[in-house]
């Protein structure tokens, strides 16, 4: 079965996950991670993409971000890859890929974009990496929560309405994250990234289909497709496609 291309939107937020070969960890130390994150600032801002959130795992890399155009979360991706993988392995020898092949992604509709800042935020905790957001130190969370300030930071869909000040909005987001999310929309969050189906409602879907082009924005319906899911192209911007 061939696989699904993924979806690269300008102005929508996406939520980006990259993991280790075989599950492997992407970090030997504290020194790979901050040379990681020192090269998501620099190339983020070169590829004029917004990064809202992020999260170092130790196999995995969760990002939040938005692209100005279709083409910058690839460029910035590979950027990132090539950059990483030679700094890596000429510190620690070895060589070929770090990363499973490819990074997944999904497009986000403005009401989950906060939802999946608390899921990437979290995330540490969920992996039994930190008792508490606050504690781990390689996730956007300390900068949100008003306690470490951290360069190339983008504030989010939403995140103006948390409060009328920045106290209180970061006040606001530390109870927000420290309510975290249930079960059910931490893994619709998860299965979005991972499957690469966007998540929002039937207008928006329907909306970013005719961006969208031939690339379907739903699981098809079981049974044989319809008329129109066997058309190549519906007329939309193949631009948004990552080819």
């Amino acid at each position: 079965m061939a696989r699904l291309p993924r979806l690269s939107v300008p102005a929508q937020a996406h939520l980006v996950v990259w993991r280790g070969h075989d599950g492997r960890p992407v970090f030997v130390d504290d020194a790979d991670r901050q040379a990681l994150r020192d090269a998501l600032a620099e190339l983020a801002e070169r590829e004029q993409v917004a990064v809202h959130g992020w999260a170092w795992l130790a196999a995995q890399v969760w990002l939040l971000v938005t692209p100005a155009e279709a083409e910058g979360l690839p460029r910035l991706m590979q950027g990132l890859g090539r950059r990483y993988v030679r700094r890596f392995h000429a510190r620690h020898g070895g060589r070929g890929t770090l990363w499973e092949g490819r990074y997944r992604a999904t497009v986000l509709a403005p009401d989950w974009v906060l939802p999946a800042l608390v899921f990437v935020e979290t995330l540490p905790v969920q992996e039994g990496l930190a008792a508490s957001a606050e504690a781990w130190p390689w996730s956007s969370h300390r900068h949100h929560a008003g306690l470490q300030p951290q360069r190339g930071l983008q504030p989010p869909a939403g995140w103006w309405a948390l409060g009328d000040t920045p106290f209180a909005r970061e006040a606001a987001w530390r109870r927000r994250v420290a309510e975290g999310l249930d079960a059910a929309d931490r893994q619709r969050l998860h299965d979005a990234a991972v499957k690469g189906w966007p998540l929002g409602d039937d207008a928006f879907l329907r909306a970013l289909q005719e961006a969208a082009g031939g690339r379907r924005v739903r699981p098809a319906r079981p049974g044989r497709p319809r008329r129109n899911d066997l058309s190549p192209n519906n007329g939309g911007d193949r631009s948004a496609l990552e080819k």
